[in-house]
């Protein structure tokens, strides 16, 4: 059979194509179709690397062109036309109309060489080396990233012991009733506690590989004032909450905080080309030329597809409104179908764009997205159980496409067999 050579072939590391197993052939906007022409909503939209759906007529028509021109592909840090546009277009789009005192720094291809960047720069203009990150943080998988992530099963795929990262309780791991801001806090400030002041502390506003784990306003503020008062830099990670996903470009920007750094990927690329930066207050560049590199930070196709993305939806707030206004359609759906089975003890959280699902039993949620796949909607779960279901449909997706998908949902928790054995998330 034609599928034997993936099976024979590929690393067993492979995990997406085990819960979706098709093969797919095509896409476009939020749809995917198999080689057979089945057609699937998207839920999943490359883990949010394609937020502004698939194949974007705009995005294609721009790459075709600059690909029949004989533009670069890969240009290192030379300086190109494409670049140009895309930094003009960030700073004109994002960074200006946000007063944000930001640089810019193309790190490579991944989420993850944003977030080694982002730690190594922290602890040169610190001179500190230890880093804070919080319980069921997801930070990418290289060694540096991977030592601020909190999954033990990922963490314990890497052979080593993982040093030089300080977890603490993310807001509401302890419950509602223990705040852990003035926890660590006290942490921080006690000279008994164990733990050094560290170079960074870093974060995301939502946890979403995590569970979908939103921090409050409060809970962030506090957290940014600590960074202050003790002299620490801010790191937050927008790698999949950035670009628009909770409705603003920057997630950040509805808590009314400064981060002092700022990692970015996945949708920054436009049309889900590999593309990663760091952004940090201008003071902070203290890098010598050449002390942190990258071979594949000069990808030409992603700043032109990622300048499309910058012109078409954040020239204005437009593609913002609508993020907000299908998040609150996305809630109330996820909200009625909760209320309809008390028995589940089902929990809806998330914003924007960004919405889930999670219940105590770890094995509903994979069994709920098994069934949507076979009723047409891919949508994954998180969490470190995988016991929750996470929303994450292009900004762009049709409201008709919407409301087909959170049906396929409803029908897909009404006809699974749900089991009150519960676990900890």
């Amino acid at each position: 059979m034609k599928n034997d050579i993936f099976s024979a072939f590929e690393s067993e590391v492979r995990i997406y194509c085990r819960q979706f197993p098709a093969v797919f052939h095509r896409s476009i906007g939020s749809s995917l179709f198999d080689e057979s022409g089945r057609e699937y909503i998207d839920f999943l939209s490359g883990a949010g690397a394609l937020n502004y759906g698939h194949n974007h007529p705009a995005m294609v028509q721009a790459l075709i062109q600059y690909l029949q021109a004989g533009g670069l592909l890969q240009s290192l840090d030379l300086h190109t036309t494409a670049k140009r546009q895309f930094l003009e277009l960030l700073y004109r789009n994002v960074i200006e109309p946000r007063k944000l005192n930001y640089k810019v720094q193309f790190t490579g291809p991944t989420g993850s060489s944003a977030v080694e960047a982002a730690l190594k720069l922290a602890r040169r203009i610190t001179g500190r080396q230890g880093v804070v990150a919080f319980t069921n943080a997801y930070h990418g998988m290289s060694l540096g990233a991977l030592s601020a992530t909190g999954n033990r099963a990922k963490r314990a795929a890497s052979g080593l012991t993982l040093t030089g990262v300080s977890h603490m309780p993310f807001d509401n791991f302890l419950g509602n009733a223990i705040s852990t801001a003035p926890l660590l806090d006290q942490m921080l400030t006690s000279s008994g506690s164990g733990v050094d002041l560290p170079a960074a502390i870093i974060l995301e506003t939502i946890q979403a590989e995590g569970g979908v784990n939103v921090a409050s306003k409060s809970w962030l503020q506090h957290i940014a004032q600590i960074c202050v008062k003790h002299e620490i830099m801010l790191v937050v990670d927008e790698i999949q909450t950035g670009c628009g996903r909770t409705g603003p470009f920057f997630s950040f920007e509805d808590v009314g905080i400064a981060p002092d750094i700022v990692c970015l990927s996945k949708s920054i690329g436009g049309a889900g080309l590999p593309m990663a930066l760091v952004l940090f207050k201008a003071e902070l560049d203290q890098w010598q030329p050449g002390e942190h590199t990258g071979t594949f930070r000069g990808n030409n196709l992603a700043f032109v597809a990622g300048a499309i993305a910058l012109d078409l939806f954040w020239a204005s707030d437009s593609l913002e409104k609508e993020v907000r206004r299908k998040g609150d359609f996305l809630r109330e759906q996820l909200e009625g179908i909760a209320a309809a089975y008390p028995e589940h003890s089902s929990m809806v959280r998330g914003r924007g764009l960004l919405q889930a699902i999670a219940w105590d039993h770890p094995g509903f949620a994979m069994a709920v997205s098994r069934s949507c796949f076979e009723k047409g909607l891919v949508v994954e779960t998180c969490g470190p159980n995988d016991h929750v279901l996470k929303l994450l449909p292009p900004l762009t997706i049709a409201d008709e496409a919407l409301s087909v998908g959170v049906g396929i949902i409803r029908e897909a928790i009404a006809t699974t067999q749900y089991s009150s054995r519960s676990t900890q998330s």
